[in-house]
């Protein structure tokens, strides 16, 4: 990608960035189990030690961040470089669960574990509406011989409600909301599908039957090759922007259906973009193999967060 820059190297399996007013960058170090601030020189400071394996991140309506923790991963050495990518669920593995981080003082509390007689198996990322619920995935842990079916919620902030919205879907990954909020995304990671949802109230979506749709969704972009989905951004325009693996890089997909562009980086986990900086016009991407935050202008401005004044 050209242009990109580092802003900090070693981190642990980075994801999850939110760009803040300050400038600073808070992420999660997946393979180290933290929470942790980036700033604008590079220094690294762990905001709140959260083990298992912490995934997706955003600020909710109370300033709070919010942590979707998958549980813990596995995790290999690549022996030539030494970087870490996951292998499937933790030894330790106990259950997922979504968490609420004081970024004052560190503090953890975990809001969801289960919904109904149902367990989080692996949340992997979320997003806040303008009403201060957020909408989270799923995307299950993957064993030697198994694998869970993915799932997508609607959550209140304050711990008190949450509900399925979507079940069964594959490897949900990265999801987001369209600029009016009509349109729920979600990436699926195998595959490398983009869907959308049209959202018809609080927590509920319309589904579309077979043999329009395997999970309910409306198919966004598919593209070939060596590719697998994982989280992503949306511009301002209502472009998606998704993290994709293997071959590296983000899919620009269009909100109307296919893709734009691809932009490739040399990283084959790149897991995440967010978008920065007065005018929004700044990505900062998570090169986890390499355990890199970097950054770029971006050719458009991203979509303003809910809650995020940036």
């Amino acid at each position: 990608m050209r242009s990109l820059q580092a802003i900090a190297e070693d981190l642990q399996f980075p994801e999850g960035p939110i760009a803040m007013p300050d400038g600073s960058i808070i992420l999660v170090e997946i393979a180290r189990g933290t929470l942790t601030r980036v700033h604008k020189t590079g220094k690294k400071e762990v905001i709140a030690d959260l083990g298992g394996g912490p995934n997706g991140a955003a600020i909710g309506p109370d300033g709070a961040c919010y942590v979707c923790n998958n549980g813990g991963f596995n995790w290999e050495k690549d022996a030539s470089s030494g970087y870490l990518r996951p292998i499937g669920q933790s030894d330790d593995y106990v259950t997922g669960r979504i968490e609420r981080v004081d970024l004052d003082t560190g503090k953890v509390e975990r809001l969801y574990d289960t919904c109904g007689e149902n367990r989080l198996n692996g949340p992997n990322d979320l997003v806040f509406d303008k009403s201060g619920n957020m909408w989270f995935t799923d995307l299950g842990k993957a064993r030697e011989r198994d694998m869970d079916r993915g799932a997508v919620y609607w959550a209140r902030a304050d711990g008190s409600e949450i509900r399925e919205v979507i079940q069964p879907i594959t490897t949900p990954n990265g999801i987001g909301l369209s600029p009016d909020e009509k349109i729920l995304y979600v990436a699926e990671t195998e595959g490398a599908r983009l869907y959308g949802f049209q959202i018809t109230g609080e927590g509920t979506v319309e589904k579309l039957t077979f043999p329009h749709s395997v999970n309910g969704g409306r198919l966004v972009t598919c593209d070939g090759g060596f590719r697998r989905f994982d989280s992503l951004a949306l511009e301002a325009s209502g472009n998606i922007c998704v993290a994709t693996l293997m071959t590296g890089g983000i899919t620009i997909a269009s909100p109307e259906g296919g893709t734009l562009d691809f932009p490739e980086t040399d990283d084959p986990y790149t897991t995440n973009i967010c978008f920065g900086g007065s005018d929004l016009e700044s990505a900062f991407l998570t090169l986890s193999w390499q355990g890199i935050l970097g950054s770029c202008q971006w050719e458009r401005p991203g979509m303003p967060l809910n809650f995020l004044d940036t």
